[in-house]
């Protein structure tokens, strides 16, 4: 894996040290930039994110990669807000985001059962067509990762696995070299450590 150029977009997103701390366990260095040569030039590229799509939105086109990211031939892996960015919008703020993938993303209804912000370990289940291979190779199906978040994306045909919390939403997108996890994969154990591995040795 020398040869592996992580640069993680800085889109001022809280969870940047322990998914930094996530590719050093891995043997993996990554740089954290906005600098568009240096993410068009790494092997892999990952997309963070925690907080308001709106304002992530605003930050990536500052540094004019509202128009790199959909450009980007290398495989890209979105996590938590960062799957959201790469749709074409959310119900927050009505932000416009960056429209590589088809969707909006809508915000759960909070009930006494299930508060929002959907927040810890869920289940994840492949969906029909979604083998074990690529991101999710050996990740079995129903395994736990860690949610942090107040909206999500419906399943489509783009999406690898869902998980539940009052509907039915992706878990896991996948469109040719983009992938995107609405959980964390840096803060969910040996499974979120494997599907980093996964996406690290994809090219």
């Amino acid at each position: 894996m020398s040869a592996t150029r992580v640069a993680i977009i800085d889109g001022g997103g809280a969870n940047i040290a322990s998914l930094r701390f996530a590719l050093e366990r891995l043997a993996v260095d990554s740089e954290l930039t906005v600098d568009i040569e240096t993410i068009r030039s790494a092997s892999h590229v990952i997309l963070p994110g925690v907080g308001a799509a709106a304002d992530a939105m605003n930050r990536l086109r500052n540094a004019g990669l509202d128009r790199v990211i959909p450009e980007l031939t290398q495989p890209v892996l979105g996590i938590c807000l960062g799957l959201q960015l790469l749709f074409e919008a959310s119900d927050e703020d009505d932000a416009e985001c960056l429209g590589v993938l088809r969707g909006t993303a809508r915000q759960f209804e909070a009930v006494a059962d299930r508060p929002v912000p959907h927040m810890g370990w869920n289940q994840i289940a492949r969906t029909n067509g979604s083998s074990g291979v690529g991101l999710l190779k050996d990740i079995p199906d129903g395994a736990y990762f860690y949610f942090v978040h107040s909206y999500a994306l419906d399943v489509s045909a783009i999406t690898a696995a869902s998980a539940d919390y009052g509907w039915e939403f992706s878990a896991v997108v996948r469109q040719n070299n983009f992938v995107a996890t609405q959980f964390h994969p840096e803060r969910s154990g040996a499974h979120g450590a494997a599907l980093l591995n996964n996406f690290l040795t994809c090219d």
